[in-house]
């Protein structure tokens, strides 16, 4: 028996000096290097190991140095100076599952294939890490993260699973393009949402914080969002800068906060916009809200040539549509003001008062190509139940015909502006003045006009103007056809006989001042010629001197 217990004392001798040589040589730059080899002969991952570290003070913890893990044939998934394996009574029935995993100062490599990794942990930590997400849905890339998930178990369809707590910051992060620094993001998951209870991070110079959630189906409700003080400069057009929010997934704002933003892109620009966003939900690029509002104000507005000065917008949304409670800005050194709804049944703009004062405006050069231009699909008709215009001065420096009117005043009601997507006077009253006017050279002084339109015909009930002697006075009709066959008569009293030359209508060889009668008929389509379509007569009297012209397909056929 004794012969048999110094045997069996010699074995665990063996053995424990064994143990020890092998714990020795895992510690040793040799044993590091073959434990990586062997493991990644007998696995599909390529594992390096620069030095192995054990120490009894901590001796559930194992550390790796200078660690390179990923799969075979593809960049590696994690590159870190030290990787700290927290072991525990699972590790023995789970030897990939630690008690912790802790990744220090290297690189993690997120991708769709990520999240298969055979480890899980209780809790997963990052320590001045950088993460590059390829992620089609999350691409992103973060500098000098900090933080972690409780539990960690990876799923097919989530890097830091079903069930966890997590909480991680960045010194900087690049997310689709859009950098930000000293990041902040805390939440958890569960296989019924996702809930991110704060988010923060310095974003173009400015701030954002936020909270929100996503369901199973993927939609976000977003409780707060604040925007403050942002410096953001983009090269896209405005519908194209918009164009991410109609691509997003269902979501859900409670309210959105922008406050002293500076926002300028390709040919628009919007300063010390402060806006005020509440209960909006945005899907397969519309909307909906029940019970909605929007308040938006900013020092300028620019798009194109179009320069509005201290905007005002205040509206609210319902299932019905919007309501415009308030709009009202400085333009061109004048002030233009607005309330009134939109209807979606319809998508039709009903303006309840108009109101625009003090202009001093130049018309564009493409004005007549946005007047025959269709509007688009969300906005049908525009009607305006009461306009008012006054005191403003209008110009068109279009060569082939200027013209200029100074004091403009007008009024008008029920004017339906717009129908079937198309601008025209399709319905209402109107009528204006000025104080004077040039048209194409000639002065005209206290021109004024009136008419109604209905569906079928534009009526100009009233027409008069004060050449530089005498009077004209005149009436005329458009058809709303397409055709837009219209009829004109103008009677001149003591005026100048020669008035019509410079309008277009062939020279009188008349110097005098006398009476004049015009007729005339014609076509105004938007894809034809006027010259072409106009037929008319022109008699002229001056004392015992008349003329008159006959006009057939636009040009002088008798005198």
């Amino acid at each position: 028996m004794k012969s048999v217990g110094k045997v069996l004392l010699s074995l665990l001798v063996i053995l424990l000096a064994i143990v020890i040589i092998v714990y020795l040589l895992l510690g040793t730059r040799w044993g590091a290097s073959w434990l990586s080899r062997t493991l990644s002969q007998h696995s599909t991952y390529q594992l390096v190991v620069g030095r192995l570290e054990h120490n009894f003070s901590t001796p559930s913890h194992l550390i790796l140095h200078d660690v390179s893990f990923g799969r075979k044939t593809k960049p590696a998934i994690l590159v870190a100076k030290k990787v700290d394996l927290g072991l525990g009574i699972a590790s023995f029935s789970r030897p990939l599952h630690f008690a912790s995993i802790v990744l220090s100062q290297g690189t993690l490599r997120a991708t769709d294939k990520t999240s298969q990794l055979p480890l899980s942990a209780e809790r997963f930590q990052l320590s001045d890490m950088a993460v590059d997400s390829y992620h089609n849905a999350l691409p992103l890339n973060a500098q000098h993260v900090n933080g972690g998930v409780m539990p960690w178990q990876p799923e097919a369809t989530s890097f830091i699973g079903h069930n966890a707590r997590f909480q991680f910051s960045a010194g900087s992060l690049n997310f689709k393009g859009v950098p930000a620094s000293n990041v902040l993001l805390e939440g958890h998951v569960t296989p019924q949402q996702l809930v991110i209870s704060n988010l923060g991070a310095d974003v173009a110079r400015g701030s954002i914080t936020a909270s929100a959630q996503r369901d199973e189906q993927g939609s976000w409700q977003v409780s707060t969002l604040r925007l403050s003080n942002l410096r953001l400069q983009s090269s896209k057009t405005p519908a194209g800068f918009l164009q991410p929010l109609l691509t997003l997934p269902a979501v859900h704002f409670g309210r959105v906060d922008v406050t002293d933003a500076r926002l300028e892109g390709k040919d628009w620009a919007v300063t010390d916009l402060n806006l005020t966003l509440k209960n909006m939900t945005l899907r397969e690029g519309s909307w909906e809200s029940d019970d909605g509002s929007l308040s938006m104000n900013a020092s300028s507005f620019v798009n194109g040539t179009l320069l509005l000065n201290d905007p005002i917008v205040n509206m609210s949304f319902s299932p019905q549509g919007i309501a415009l409670t308030q709009f009202s800005s400085r333009w061109v050194n004048g002030v233009i003001r607005a309330s009134g709804n939109w209807t979606r049944r319809d998508k039709k703009l009903t303006l309840d008062e108009a109101v625009i004062a003090g202009l001093e405006y130049t018309l564009p050069q493409s004005w007549r190509t946005f007047w025959l231009s269709r509007l688009p699909e969300w906005l049908q008709a525009v009607e305006v139940i009461k306009l008012n215009v006054s005191h403003n001065l209008i110009i068109d420096v279009d060569p082939a015909f200027p013209f200029q009117m100074t004091s403009l005043e007008g009024n008008g009601s029920n004017l339906q502006l717009v129908r079937d997507r198309e601008w025209g006077i399709w319905g209402g009253n109107l009528s204006f003045n000025a104080a004077e006017a040039t048209f194409n050279r000639v002065d005209l002084r206290h021109p004024s006009l009136a008419l109604t339109a209905d569906d079928k015909v534009i009526n100009v009930t009233e027409m008069s103007a004060f050449p530089r002697s005498g009077i004209i006075e005149g009436l005329a009709t458009v058809s709303q056809q397409p055709q837009r066959a219209f009829t004109l008569s103008l009677h001149g009293r003591e005026t100048p006989l020669n008035l019509l030359q410079d309008w277009g209508w062939p020279a009188v060889p008349l110097d005098e001042n006398g009476e004049l009668i015009l007729k005339m008929q014609g076509s105004l389509a938007k894809d034809a010629p006027l010259k072409p379509s106009v037929d008319g007569t022109l008699s002229a009297v001056a004392g015992d001197k008349s003329i008159q012209q006959t006009v057939q397909a636009g040009n002088l056929s008798s005198r």
